[in-house]
């Protein structure tokens, strides 16, 4: 079993417990913690929807990202990681949200972040918070530990 599909059925178990629902809203996983979350049987019974705002109109017009934050600190960064959390919460109805913004390769990189970046966003009924986590070069790798890396910091705050 893939460490992605522990952390699923491990966010399961307490979304279930609580009553609760999450949502996502991913940039740079391309929509793999929704799939991961949606191979899990009975995930519509505590997952809303998600996202797939790969672009910064999406970003803005559909979760609400204010403009000024992607020209102030970049489309990659922790503001923007916490607006898209906050947008798919407020946009899905969800009690919890997820989010990943960020440089999965092979270019793209910049001064600040390098290939491998990933900013992660977690918003929560009590709290938006995110965290950076750098990996390697590879595309497809960096996208499957973008996505556990979401879905760790997600379970740590619910």
């Amino acid at each position: 079993m893939s460490e992605a599909r522990i952390l699923v059925e491990q966010l399961a178990a307490k979304m279930l417990a609580a009553g609760a629902w999450v949502a996502t809203a991913e940039s740079c996983t391309g929509g793999n913690i929704a799939h991961q979350i949606t191979l899990v049987p009975g995930s519509s019974a505590w997952f809303r929807g998600g996202v797939v705002s790969y672009t910064n109109e999406v970003k803005m017009n559909v979760l609400g990202v204010p403009k000024e934050l992607i020209e102030q600190y970049t489309e990659v960064s922790h503001q923007v990681a916490e607006a898209m959390a906050a947008g798919a919460r407020r946009a899905t109805g969800a009690d919890f949200a997820v989010s990943t913004t960020g440089i999965a390769g092979p270019t793209g990189a910049t001064a600040n972040d390098p290939v491998g970046t990933v900013y992660i966003g977690v918003a929560t009924p009590d709290k938006v918070a995110s965290q950076r986590v750098v990996f390697g070069t590879d595309r497809e790798r960096n996208i499957e530990r973008f996505t556990t890396a979401a879905l760790e910091m997600l379970l740590a705050n619910v």
